[in-house]
């Protein structure tokens, strides 16, 4: 665990818009009547798409349901899947496409391969491509160098599909490894690439000065499974109890945090988690992250469709080339399933 944080410490603390964006050392602590003997290791790419936990935490779900969570931010899919793996960490909020990745031997680095699936849904990627003020079009980025986390894993193949789309495919761009969203909207902001897959409410702060969105994920490829809670299967047999309870406490948070009457108060959470966040940026990038169709899944339900979505462009798009298994196989929607006869929120 030691060897894993000061690894984490070297390569994603030190970033600048991270400390502002999820403080490492958040946690939900469990009341007195609860029995975890450790909190829950969570570990999250960090961004305002972590709200449901914040609120969760805030209001006091982890600790009604029994459970203690210690949050974790990684620096790219990489760390955060290895830790995944090794037990480091219970569970990874992180994309579908990630998982289906890492179960089939395709993930970023050869070998690294383990029974990791999702237990639950969360948004439908809040992807954007964006790119530098200088470049109108899709187009345009022929002969650029674009960034990535992985190439072969995450939200890649959602850029590889849209650039695809538009008539380019490799060698008419280039890719650059920049790990997670934060380093790349760091470097996107410093003019190391053209363009890059942003996750939102990033856009919101580039879009002011005078980058362009060139593309939505959404509205280009429609249904798309994105931030899901992913585990090892051998971990959630064995944790039966603790996973649901987790679920339960996100849900509620999801609930709570998409209720019209709360909407100051979770402006409030909001602004609390992502430092010297006025209040218009604030208003703004709640309402991204609530749109009905385009926002956090209601009751965090993972999508059928966005995961077919998932597959079809890991199919294509994946190396190396194999035929996938059922979707049944990425998804487990048993633990969800128990956590909902007790996720109603009061």
């Amino acid at each position: 665990m030691h060897s894993m944080r000061h690894r984490l410490a070297r390569l994603g603390i030190a970033f600048p818009l991270l400390a502002a964006l999820l403080p490492a050392t958040a946690h939900a602590q469990a009341g007195p009547s609860s029995t975890p003997t450790r909190p829950l290791e969570v570990i999250v790419f960090p961004g305002g798409f972590n709200l449901p936990i914040w609120v969760a935490q805030d209001r006091g779900f982890f600790q009604a349901n029994g459970i203690a969570i210690k949050v974790t931010p990684t620096p790219t899919s990489v760390f955060q899947m290895k830790g995944l793996l090794d037990g480091t960490f219970d569970i990874a909020m992180t994309a579908m496409d990630n998982l289906v990745a890492y179960r089939e031997g395709q993930g970023e680095e050869p070998g690294v391969q383990g029974d990791v699936m999702a237990v639950m849904g969360g948004d439908r990627g809040f992807l954007k491509l964006v790119a530098q003020p200088d470049i109108p079009s899709i187009a345009a980025l022929r002969g650029k160098t674009l960034s990535v986390d992985a190439r072969n894993t995450g939200y890649a193949l959602v850029l590889f599909e849209l650039l695809d789309r538009a008539g380019l495919r490799e060698p008419d761009f280039s890719i650059e490894r920049a790990g997670g969203v934060v380093q790349r909207f760091n470097a996107l902001m410093e003019k190391k690439h053209a363009a890059t897959m942003l996750v939102s409410p990033f856009e919101l702060r580039a879009v002011p000065q005078g980058y362009k969105v060139l593309a939505t994920a959404s509205t280009e490829l429609g249904a798309y499974q994105g931030y899901v809670a992913g585990v090892r299967q051998s971990w959630a047999a064995a944790n039966g109890p603790a996973l649901t309870a987790y679920i339960r406490s996100y849900v509620q948070g999801v609930d709570w945090l998409l209720a019209p009457g709360n909407r100051n108060d979770v402006i409030a959470i909001l602004q609390k988690n992502v430092p010297n966040t006025g209040d218009a940026d604030a208003q703004k990038i709640y309402d991204v992250l609530v749109d009905p169709k385009t926002g956090f899944q209601k009751r965090a339900a993972l999508d059928a469709e966005g995961l077919a979505q998932v597959l079809a462009l890991r199919s294509k798009w994946g190396v190396p080339k194999k035929t996938l298994q059922a979707p049944g196989t990425y998804y487990d929607a048993r633990f969800y399933e128990a956590a909902m006869k007790q996720a109603a929120v009061k």
